[in-house]
């Protein structure tokens, strides 16, 4: 199995796993990879460190435990990682790259503590504020038109543009 370090031409960054060099080339030339910020299909191959078995007659050297993730948040400016994985314990992660992780497990939340109610979200939104059914976290759908109909009507709405990744589950 080879670990690749992925990137849209978004700088978007996130690991892959495949069978072989072959395998990767395969499903990049039949569109079976994209990012999961942007849904770019545009991916290439970035540097990834390879982990070489040893012979099962030598020992082992110890290996420094990677910190929890409880010590390293009480460590200012040190984030953990949960994608790319061999990343964030080898190398601190850059601006860019924190945003893009605290972009997408903000998202992720979103996703689940609202419900989606689809391009019915502007008269749903308009039947919650007039009490004509109960309120609840939702969102959905709406054309620039409708978003500002909604604020002119005093209705809070915000726009909120969700990666593809934060919609559904991770394998």
């Amino acid at each position: 199995m080879k670990v690749f370090n992925l990137r849209c031409p978004l700088d978007h960054i996130f690991e892959g796993w495949f069978a072989s060099d072959a395998a990767f080339e395969q499903q990049k030339s039949q569109g079976w990879l994209s990012c999961p910020m942007c849904n770019s299909h545009e991916i290439v191959k970035g540097l990834s460190a390879p982990h070489l078995a040893r012979k099962s007659n030598t020992l082992a050297q110890p290996v420094p435990a990677a910190p929890t993730a409880s010590a390293a948040a009480a460590q200012p400016g040190r984030a953990v990682a949960s994608s790319p994985s061999s990343q964030a314990a080898s190398t601190p992660l850059s601006d860019a790259q924190r945003l893009q992780q605290a972009w997408l497990e903000l998202s992720r939340q979103v996703v689940a503590n609202t419900d989606d109610v689809g391009s019915g979200f502007a008269d749903l939104a308009r039947q919650m504020h007039e009490g004509e059914v109960d309120a609840r976290p939702i969102r959905g759908t709406a054309t620039p038109d409708e978003q500002r109909a909604l604020v002119e009507e005093g209705i809070d709405v915000l726009p909120l543009l969700l990666p593809e990744a934060s919609k559904h589950r991770l394998q």
